[in-house]
């Protein structure tokens, strides 16, 4: 079961990635943007995706992938470390890593 260090070793061998952290939350970040954070649900982390493929990664693992009210309205799909294997894992990282890369450079504040 991967766990936090295995989601920040696989985020930082990601080109651009830095780590920092989003309303107090530890992330990842690519061009300023968010692709995962350690979230607010237990044992989960927070990815982000399309809702299309949000929905698609629900309805195929429900016991993986889900979501909760506090996203809604939000490209995300939150991920349950003890549900996925690492190589599930690195692949929801670097689709959430391309996602967010696509996204033009976030303002500096």
């Amino acid at each position: 079961m991967p766990n936090w260090d295995d989601v920040r070793r696989i985020a930082l061998s990601l080109p651009g990635a830095e780590e920092t952290t989003t309303y107090g939350q530890p992330c990842f970040k690519v061009n300023g943007h968010p692709f995962v954070t350690s979230g607010r649900v237990e044992g989960a982390i927070v990815t982000r995706a399309p809702d299309e493929e949000r929905d698609l990664l629900i309805s195929a693992n429900p016991a993986a992938y889900f979501a909760t009210p506090h996203y809604d309205g939000w490209e995300a799909v939150l991920v349950r470390l003890d549900a996925v294997d690492e190589d599930e894992l690195a692949g929801r990282l670097e689709d959430s890593w391309k996602f967010m890369s696509s996204k033009k450079p976030a303002r500096k504040r």
